[in-house]
């Protein structure tokens, strides 16, 4: 019996997300507060920590220290196994300078993978809402005598101008024939023509062939340094290059509703859309799932409090999460996320929208539609996306589809 695989894990955390801008202001993309008390890293760390990975780097660059402090106070392992998750910022290793793309991240960070000497390595992005079990996909690399695989997931083919597209060798090899970056006019899949198999992010390598790959394009000054955009085409030109379907990936307690479930979360509506998905009877992903689940920091608060308010009006919550240490009094809530801490003041009304942690909302105060961050303020009779305009003079964020979003700590008058 051949002795297991070494594994090794890589999360790509250096993003800027500047599509999710203010919420990306003063904090790296993939520490953007989540579903109430989650960040969106929880969900990659979750994922690979459920897979039986014990050994996980994220490397790091972008307005970082919130990401961080947080992987530093959740994600805690047992050193007595070697087990650990440690945050690596960008050291400048080979010069002066910062990584210039997600390869040149991986480049400058070789000292990890040649310190641990693993088999395999897996690396992923930390800003993506799904659930995964890696150690499927990692057996069925193996398997496939790839050097490189990627992940895949099956998507409507009108939306294939906004992914990498992966193009299938129609001989049935499981190898990638063509990687395509946001194709205009990419082919619907042999078994579904209505679908393509989009890039999640998400790859696994044998080592010695990503350390080969990432010193040769390190060396091609035209290049963008980028996973998706020149690794992976290097392995294809190679014939190297294979995918996984996310459609075999079966994860334990998924139902049939949320077992494709991935969401790019890169934009403010998406951003946006992801929460909505959350909060229906039957939700489009599950965060109740206790056998594969998303685990976070413990939060040190009491329970969410519901009471009337000082001249008795009763608050009601429809369709909504909210977080421990939450108190809301007379208030209506409705198709919303709510963060830890929140208070809101009677006669206040809450709708269609996410709330971040220790936002206060005054008496009579009305949201709609939008998304606050941390510790925003709103005085009594204050409005938040009722009025487009009145935001836009605010200088609010407002989408086109009309969510606004109000930034870290603002303060907001009637």
């Amino acid at each position: 019996m051949a002795a297991p695989k070494k594994v090794f894990g890589i999360i790509l955390a250096g993003g800027e997300g500047k599509r999710l801008m203010p919420l990306t202001a003063d904090r790296a993309k993939p520490a953007v507060p989540f579903g109430g008390q989650y960040r969106l890293i929880d969900f990659a760390v979750s994922n690979l920590i459920n897979s039986g990975l014990r050994q996980i780097v994220v490397l790091t660059q972008y307005k970082s220290h919130s990401l961080d402090r947080h992987i530093t106070q959740t994600w805690r392992m047992s050193s007595l196994l070697d087990s650990y998750i440690t945050s690596v910022p960008a050291q400048q290793r080979l010069g002066k300078r910062w990584f210039s793309g997600s390869a040149d991240a991986i480049l400058q960070s070789l000292n990890l993978i040649n310190d641990e000497k693993p088999d395999i390595v897996v690396v992923i992005g930390a800003d993506h809402v799904y659930r995964m079990d890696f150690q499927q996909m990692i057996e069925a690399h193996i398997e496939s005598g790839a050097k490189a695989t990627v992940a895949g997931i099956r998507q409507p083919l009108a939306l294939a101008n906004q992914f990498g597209v992966i193009d299938a060798d129609p001989d049935g090899s499981g190898r990638i024939r063509a990687f395509l970056e946001k194709p205009t006019d990419a082919a619907g899949l042999a078994d579904s023509p209505h679908e393509v198999l989009a890039s999640m992010g998400n790859y696994i390598f044998d080592t010695d062939a990503l350390i080969e790959a990432v010193e040769a394009d390190g060396e091609v000054a035209t290049s963008s340094h980028d996973m998706g955009g020149d690794i992976i085409p290097y392995f294809v030109d190679r014939g190297e290059a294979g995918y996984y379907d996310m459609k075999n990936n079966d994860v334990p307690g998924s139902s049939p509703r949320d077992r494709a479930y991935w969401r790019d979360v890169g934009t403010i509506d998406s951003f946006f859309d992801a929460h909505m998905d959350l909060i229906s009877t039957l939700p489009v992903f599950n965060l109740y799932n206790t056998l594969w689940p998303i685990r976070t920091q413990s939060v040190n608060a009491p329970p969410a409090k519901f009471v009337r308010d000082a001249v008795g009006r009763i608050g009601n919550a429809i369709d909504s999460i909210v977080s421990p240490g939450s108190v809301l009094s007379g208030t209506h809530l409705e198709r919303s996320v709510i963060g830890p801490g929140t208070l809101a003041a009677g006669g206040s009304t809450i709708t269609d929208s996410v709330v971040f942690d220790g936002v206060v909302v005054g008496q009579g105060a009305r949201v709609h539609r939008a998304v606050l961050d941390k510790n925003v303020v709103m005085l009594d009779g204050a409005t938040v996306g009722v009025d487009r305009e009145r935001d836009l003079e605010r200088g609010f964020t407002v989408t086109e589809s009309g969510i606004t979003v109000v930034g870290k700590g603002e303060l907001i008058e009637p």
